[in-house]
C-alpha cells in the first residue's frame, strides 16, 4: 500500500477522494484490511504529509476513522469533536488541510447512537458541556416528528438517529456558510463536501447524497 505524498495527492480527484475512502471501508467490512507497515509510513511522512481528505467526526471511541476507512499513517486528516459539528478552530483546521496541505475532500461523519447527539435531545446540563450541546440543538429543533415532546428523547432511537442525520446535514452547509476559503475551494472542484454517518452496530458508513 501505498503512502501518500505531493505527486499520488496531486493524481486523487475530490470524487475519486470520496470513492477510497468508501473503499476503505469495505475493506473494513470484509476483514481485508491493507497490508501496512506502519513503521515504514513512520519514516516516510517525516519530512511531511499530503493527507487526501480531513474528515471531521465524533470523539466517540468507536468511531476512529483511519480504522474504519482503513487508511495508514500520512492518508487523513482526522479532526474530531463530540457530536461533529464545527466552529471556528475546526473551520480553521480544515482550511488548512484543503487550501494550504491539498487534501481533496472534507467529510463529515456522524455516528448512530451517538452519545452528544442524545445529551442535546435531552437537554443535558454539566459544565462546559451545556455549551457544547447547545451547538447540536438546531439539528433537534430541525426534526419536525415526533411532535409529541415525550417522544423526543434519547430513548426514541429513530428520533435520535434523524437528529444525528441532520446534524451532518446542518455541519456541511455551515461549513460552506461560514468558509469562504472551502466554499471556494468547492466551487472550482478543487474539494468535495460531503456527509456521512457511521453506524456503530455494524461498522458500516452511509455516506448522504
Amino acid at each position: 500500500m501505498i503512502t501518500q505524498n505531493k505527486e499520488t495527492q496531486a493524481q486523487i480527484t475530490p470524487e475519486t477522494a470520496v470513492s477510497m475512502l468508501a473503499e476503505g471501508n469495505k475493506r473494513f467490512l470484509a476483514r481485508t484490511a491493507e497490508d501496512r507497515d506502519l513503521l515504514q509510513q513512520v519514516e516516510l511522512t517525516a519530512g511531511g504529509q499530503a493527507p487526501f481528505a480531513v474528515v471531521l467526526s465524533c470523539i466517540d471511541s468507536r468511531v476512529p476513522a483511519e480504522m474504519v476507512f482503513d487508511q495508514g499513517i500520512g492518508d487523513i486528516f482526522s479532526a474530531r469533536i463530540a457530536g461533529n459539528f464545527v466552529n471556528e478552530d475546526l473551520l480553521g483546521s480544515m482550511e488548512f488541510a484543503t487550501k494550504l496541505a491539498g487534501s481533496k475532500l472534507v467529510l463529515v461523519l456522524g455516528h448512530s447512537a451517538c452519545g452528544a447527539v442524545k445529551g442535546a435531545c435531552d437537554g443535558a446540563e454539566l459544565g462546559h458541556l451545556t455549551g457544547m450541546l447547545g451547538k447540536i440543538q438546531p439539528a433537534v429543533d430541525a426534526v419536525p416528528e415526533p411532535a409529541d415532546a415525550a417522544s423526543r428523547t434519547s430513548a426514541n432511537g429513530d428520533f435520535v438517529q434523524a437528529v444525528v442525520e441532520k446534524n451532518v446535514e446542518l455541519t456541511v452547509q455551515a461549513i460552506r456558510d461560514q468558509s469562504e476559503v472551502m466554499r471556494d475551494l468547492e466551487t472550482a472542484g478543487d474539494i468535495a463536501i460531503r456527509g456521512a454517518v457511521y453506524d456503530v452496530a455494524s461498522g458500516k458508513v452511509t455516506f448522504c447524497d
